[in-house]
């Protein structure tokens, strides 16, 4: 059985348009470079021809893997408990003197920088699951730390 792979409607449009611009615009671009390369003649030595072939390699190696995680795409509600952390939540936290917001997605969507935690990662994990109120103890490559709850959306 194939691996479901959580993701927002935000996420799911990300990818589509992804897939749509590699298997479109980029993939003949790269046919043409290669096309050219192939006219400039000995390939064994033709770096062009080498660079051209290694860009569709990974082309065609991220389209097979968007369209493996469009197909068995499950989309998550934003916000669909108010009252426990769950795929999707918003979740305001207090932890080591500030007040940090998170959003719990799947893991294709994850951005730290952005707010995006995954389900899957620790901090994600130790969230899932708790209410307004509720202090975690979550042990990260940084040390221990208390997270208290203080709002879900």
């Amino acid at each position: 059985m194939s691996k479901k792979h959580l993701l927002t409607q935000e996420g799911l449009e990300k990818l589509k348009k992804e897939l749509d611009l590699l298997t479109g615009q980029r993939r003949k671009e790269v046919i043409e470079r290669i096309q050219e390369a192939v006219a400039h003649g000995d390939l064994s030595e033709n770096a062009d021809y080498a660079q051209a072939k290694e860009e569709q390699s990974f082309i065609e190696g991220r389209i097979q893997e968007l369209e493996e995680i469009l197909k068995n795409a499950e989309i998550i509600k934003a916000g669909g408990h108010s009252n426990i952390v769950t795929v999707g939540s918003t979740v305001k936290v207090h932890a080591n003197g500030s007040e940090r917001s998170y959003t719990i997605v799947g893991s294709n969507e994850a951005n730290p920088a952005a707010g995006k935690i995954s389900n899957e990662s620790v901090v994600g994990q130790k969230l899932l699951g708790s209410k307004r109120g509720d202090k975690v103890s979550i042990e990260t490559p940084g040390g221990k730390s208390m997270y208290e709850v203080l709002e879900i959306s």
